[in-house]
């Protein structure tokens, strides 16, 4: 009995932690609480516009590149320069795994955004220019 409640128990502990394909709406709601309209001077329309031209708004995307880094998550964070896959040189600049990346938590992602706009490139270092002009969010679906 009690190794099948222990099995629930990890399998929705599982389901938690489970990527996810966030909706327009529900991902501004997130990043909205996690103060990220006006950080830095980025709207929340630059932030859903990256997040959609970047992953479709899907926590769990991976983007591997030429030069053998993988971008990872709902921001396509790159691991070059700003979090740890083991596998590629990295600067780490995120602190932080980029497993941490891929699950329907965005927090890490968030913390991890904010990092990365405080750099001198802001969201110039992103590869999603069209994101920093004005933009209408009726586009993005």
């Amino acid at each position: 009995m009690k190794a099948l409640a222990l099995l629930l128990l990890s399998g929705c502990l599982i389901v938690a932690n489970e990527a996810k394909v966030f909706s327009r709406c529900e991902l501004a709601y997130k990043l909205q609480e996690a103060g990220m309209d006006g950080y830095e001077g980025y709207s929340l329309a630059n932030w859903i516009c990256m997040a959609f031209f970047e992953s479709g708004f899907n926590s769990a995307a991976e983007d591997d590149n030429a030069d053998g880094s993988t971008d990872y998550g709902i921001f396509q964070i790159n691991s070059r320069v700003w979090c740890n896959n083991h596998r590629s040189p990295t600067e780490n600049l995120c602190y932080m795994p980029c497993t941490d990346l891929l699950s329907s938590d965005i927090t890490d992602d968030i913390i991890c955004a904010k990092r990365i706009v405080k750099d001198p490139k802001g969201m110039d270092a992103c590869p999603t220019p069209v994101c920093t002009k004005i933009i209408d969010l009726s586009l993005v679906s």
